[in-house]
């Protein structure tokens, strides 16, 4: 099944893993805004706390998952769309 936003994830990858690179002490949240065309690395408990309580629990569970498994999670914001998609990548 086609996923545009795991596509544009994919097109952005390399600019993704450098500006995480950058905060990998921190293990920041990575957002990809796709109207802005920017990539934005979040501390996990600002970003959290611009969400829904149901979206904090689950964001907080695949966070703690992503630790774990020393990997990422990136959002995908669509702001044309009203789409905000997160996805959990390894760090290479």
């Amino acid at each position: 099944m086609y996923d545009q936003y795991f596509d544009m994830l994919q097109q952005w990858w390399d600019t993704i893993l450098f500006v995480y690179k950058k905060h990998e002490d921190k293990k920041p949240v990575i957002l990809l805004d796709i109207q802005e065309e920017l990539i934005y690395a979040y501390p996990y408990a600002e970003f959290k706390a611009d969400m829904s309580k149901k979206s904090q629990i689950k964001l907080e569970q695949q966070y703690k998952d992503a630790i774990s498994k020393n990997m990422i999670i990136v959002f995908v914001r669509d702001n044309e769309n009203e789409k905000l998609v997160s996805y959990t990548m390894e760090c290479t």
